[in-house]
């Protein structure tokens, strides 16, 4: 049996709702962060529960596809595949730089800002509470896929997503008043990361995509050219993915989904 066929076989039999047209592209995500390109990877593939993809991913570990470990973590229904040392370290280093770099959306403001204080603090404690959870799981060994759900009713899940990605800067909103944003019309630099996979025969998919506001350019810009820099660096340490391609322009977009 050929390997897309096998990967295609695995996702009808154990994935509810995934495509057959993107269990390739699945299966590449999945990859990127086995081998450590990303550190996260949050499916929304179709409408499969932890167990299901529990299933799906010991059948890529069986075909050899995948060596794992690999983690997955319900957080409040949207379900995240995590490289548990890639993102325990990068979480780590987050918390001992001091320097949390988030956007304030909130929707009261008239333009984007960067948080204040107060809100970094807090950012910061559940930063921690993540980190506290994943740290367990960094002792498995390969073969493993490990199943899990985290207590984070009062989190801003947007912006812990957005680290767990390893957005170089993430989006916060003040939760306790609405959940709206002042990102619509605004103008935003959006940055996108593509990259080949000849093993399973994809070409220049999107394994990166965030917007900055323009508004806050200026501050981050360094930030995003030491992202950018890391980047190639961990690209250059794998061969699964050839052809790295990040590309950034300005979009204004009538609405912003967070």
């Amino acid at each position: 049996m050929s390997l897309i066929v096998a990967l295609r076989s695995a996702a009808k039999q154990h994935l509810k709702g995934c495509k057959r047209s993107l269990t390739q592209r699945l299966a590449a995500e999945i990859l990127a962060v086995d081998c450590g390109l990303k550190p996260c990877f949050l499916y929304d593939f179709g409408t499969a529960d932890v167990l299901q993809i529990q299933r799906y991913l010991m059948e890529l570990l069986q075909i050899g596809f995948i060596q794992g470990p690999l983690h997955i973590l319900n957080m409040e229904g949207t379900i995240l595949i995590i490289n548990v040392p890639r993102a325990a370290s990068y979480l780590t280093m987050l918390l001992n730089s001091g320097e949390l770099h988030v956007i304030d959306v909130s929707a009261t403001l008239k333009h984007p800002e960067m948080c204040d204080k107060d809100s970094i603090l807090g950012i910061q404690s559940q930063l921690s509470n993540l980190l506290a959870h994943l740290t367990p799981y960094q002792s498995e060994v390969p073969g493993t896929i490990s199943v899990a759900d985290i207590p984070c009713t009062e989190w801003n899940l947007c912006t812990m997503f957005g680290f767990l990605l390893h957005y170089p800067a993430v989006y916060w909103f003040d939760t306790t008043r609405n959940f709206e944003n002042c990102l619509s019309l605004t103008p935003l630099k959006l940055v996108t990361v593509k990259t080949s996979c000849c093993k399973l025969g994809l070409q220049k998919i999107p394994m990166y995509s965030f917007t900055i506001p323009e508004s806050v350019y200026h501050t981050l810009q360094l930030l995003l050219q030491a992202w950018t820099e890391s980047l190639q660096h961990t690209f250059a340490t794998q061969h699964y993915f050839t052809d790295l391609d990040i590309i950034m322009e300005t979009v204004i977009l009538p609405a912003v989904a967070l």
